[in-house]
């Protein structure tokens, strides 16, 4: 009995060698998974399974309030350290200008008074009317009021110079800082709002509104236009019928036959995946390949296909 059912198997393969052998495989799709690089919690979402979206179409937003918080802070900063900078680039108040030029031209006046007593008194100590004494005490009031004089007009050159330079450099690495602090800050809060990448198909939306979202995980799963492949598992010596380039045809229920092109083939074999199980080839050894469909021919992923294995170039 074992013997005729074994007799009888292969006779059923020879039969099957006969006709136009197909090799068994389905249709994967390649998705754009969009996610934002930094957690938060959805509070909207802008699409839904199905919908076509074009490039730039929002997709969702997280929740901002941090972020928010964080860019008027550096907003603040920015405007902090720019003011200090720019009261580092110039002198003092005109307020203050105007006490300093006050007190020179005070230090003027006592200095003309001075040199005034000087002549009148030194005319007298010529005539013998006072003492050298006397001369000499208004003489070191007067040096005295020209010292006066020179160190307000110090004062006043000095107050209408900006800080050292030294300070002003140091105040604007603050304001360069500041700046790139927020630009940042802004990056984030921007990372909030996502945008599609590419027009596209939705796949598919993974998360709720109201939902925690952790920094990296996709929330829309979008499908590209021609992003189809075709995929199969060829056996080891078939495997030269099918080298990169060449064009296959493919059948579905359903559908018309199209034609595809290897895109792909894999370099190491694995064993017979479930896709194709078989108690027959089970433990044989196949090998992954992938075909780009050249029709506009409307695909699903998951959908079965069967492959020609005598498909011609």
């Amino acid at each position: 009995m074992r013997r005729l059912i074994v007799l009888l198997a292969s006779l059923l393969a020879a039969c099957g060698e006969v006709k136009n052998p197909v090799l068994p495989g389905y249709i994967e799709a390649e998705f754009t998974r969009v996610a934002a690089p930094i957690a938060g919690r959805l509070v909207q979402l802008s699409v839904s399974k199905g919908a076509e979206v074009k490039t730039g179409a929002p997709l969702f937003v997280l929740e901002a309030d941090s972020e928010q918080a964080v860019v008027d802070e550096a907003q603040a900063r920015v405007r902090r350290s720019t003011a200090q900078a720019a009261d580092l680039a110039k002198g003092k108040r005109q307020d203050e200008i105007a006490v300093l030029e006050a007190q020179q031209a005070a230090t003027q006046a006592s200095l003309a008074l001075a040199q005034s007593d000087l002549r009148r008194q030194s005319e007298l100590a010529r005539a013998g009317f006072i003492s050298g004494a006397s001369l000499d005490a208004l003489q070191s009031k007067v040096r005295a009021e020209q010292a006066r004089l020179a160190e307000a007009i110090a004062q006043l050159k000095v107050a209408r110079l900006a800080a050292r330079e030294d300070a002003r450099v140091a105040a604007g690495a603050d304001v360069a800082a500041a700046q790139a602090q927020l630009a940042q800050s802004r990056w984030r809060l921007d990372q909030k709002v996502v945008s599609a990448p590419v027009s596209a198909r939705v796949d598919d939306t993974l998360y709720r509104v109201g939902e925690w979202v952790a920094a990296g995980n996709p929330v829309v799963s979008l499908q590209e236009p021609g992003a189809i492949k075709v995929r199969f598992f060829v056996p080891q010596a078939k495997l030269v019928q099918f080298p990169a380039g060449k064009k296959i045809q493919v059948r579905c229920d359903g559908c018309k036959a199209f034609s595809a092109k290897v895109s792909f083939v894999a370099k190491s074999a694995e064993f017979t995946p479930p896709v194709i199980y078989s108690k027959e080839n089970r433990a044989k050894l196949v090998f992954l390949v992938e075909a780009i469909p050249e029709s506009g021919q409307v695909l699903s992923p998951g959908q079965p296909v069967d492959i020609s294995l005598d498909a011609q170039p």
